[in-house]
């Protein structure tokens, strides 16, 4: 997915603020589960949650105001109650490496106990 990058996701230095790459994740992982036909939101409705276990940013290059870059989602692993993902965001233009990163989420239900993944939504994410 493309990012314009504006000036709210800035520093002072006209730089992303490093914080930010995590939202980027989290907008991407969405789309890239939306292109596979899972809903986030519908699987809220019925009471399967996604939930940030772990996460980590290898910070390359910066990204700067005005430019535009791309985020790339990739699935790791899934089972249990695991989804492992894997991002790689570059420079729309140039293709400079700008950050590598992974998270792990748990699915948990309502209560936040984990909750397995249906073998539904395994078939969609591994397609």
């Amino acid at each position: 997915m493309e990012i314009k990058i504006y000036y709210q996701d800035t520093d002072c230095g006209g730089v992303v603020y490093y914080a930010n790459y995590l939202t980027y994740f989290e907008r991407a992982r969405t789309e890239w589960m939306t292109e596979k036909g899972v809903s986030v939101k519908d699987l809220a409705k019925e009471g399967f949650l996604f939930v940030v276990a772990h996460a980590e940013v290898d910070y390359k290059s910066p990204a700067k105001y005005g430019e535009i870059i791309k985020v790339y989602t990739s699935l790791v692993d899934v089972k249990g109650v695991r989804l492992e993902l894997s991002y790689k965001i570059e420079e729309k233009e140039s293709k400079r490496l700008i950050v590598t990163g992974k998270t792990t989420l748990v699915c948990v239900g309502t209560d936040f106990k984990p909750k397995r993944i249906s073998e539904e939504v395994i078939k969609k994410l591994i397609i």
